[in-house]
């Protein structure tokens, strides 16, 4: 039986394509460039702050520091206006806690954003950690901010199920030794998942609940 769960942000428990990708077309505006379809910043998102605005300058690197500087601050002022969270996560979530389950977050958004979102939109969910972007830690994919938050709680990470939408997640985890969780409603598609080993795939939150007991010889129940 897994002990807990550590979810990324962005694409995983909350669709934020919204709100990043009209904070960036405003700050690209501001310089002059254009912007981009809401649509189109799936693959500008990820790495963290720096590389979406690296993405979105394309080859006028030298407007990024300003593009940058005024992206952090509209998104920190505009970060809960038009994002959502995905139909079914609150319930799973707590399902999950009810169950026993630790839960965490971690992103490789700034810290203070990720915290501002999760108090927004998921206010009633017991976080035993909510971490984002962190100095002298490296970002998804490095293991190191997962292996963190494993010592934090107290959970061995092959007790642990890592969900995330991306590479950058199902490299993390698995890289820090925990159960890889790729879900298919997020920014980035099934075949990229596949790819960076999912130890498991899911294409809905109410399937989250179900892996709690699985590879456990010892439990043939599901938490339905």
């Amino acid at each position: 039986m897994y002990q807990s769960a550590i979810f990324d942000l962005d694409g995983t428990l909350i669709n934020s394509l919204p709100d990043i990708g009209a904070a960036m077309n405003r700050s690209l505006a501001q310089c002059g460039l254009p912007g981009f379809a809401i649509e189109e910043y799936r693959l500008k998102v990820g790495n963290g702050v720096f590389k979406i605005a690296e993405r979105s300058v394309g080859d006028r690197t030298d407007l990024l520091p300003r593009v940058l500087a005024l992206y952090m601050r509209d998104y920190a002022e505009n970060c809960c206006v038009d994002s959502f969270v995905y139909p079914g996560i609150p319930e799973a979530l707590a399902r999950m806690a009810a169950a026993g389950l630790s839960l965490s977050v971690f992103s490789n958004k700034d810290q203070k954003d990720v915290e501002k979102v999760i108090r927004h939109y998921l206010p009633g969910i017991p976080f035993a950690c909510v971490r984002g972007r962190q100095e002298g830690v490296p970002l998804k994919p490095a293991p190191d901010g997962a292996l963190a938050i494993a010592g934090e709680i107290g959970v061995p990470p092959e007790k642990i199920l890592y969900v995330g939408d991306s590479m950058m997640d199902m490299r993390c985890g698995g890289d820090a030794g925990m159960a890889t969780v790729g879900v298919t409603w997020g920014f980035r598609d099934r075949a990229e998942l596949v790819e960076n080993r999912a130890r498991y795939l899911i294409d809905r939150p109410e399937e989250l609940p179900g892996l709690v007991f699985r590879d456990d010889p010892h439990h043939s129940e599901t938490l339905l």
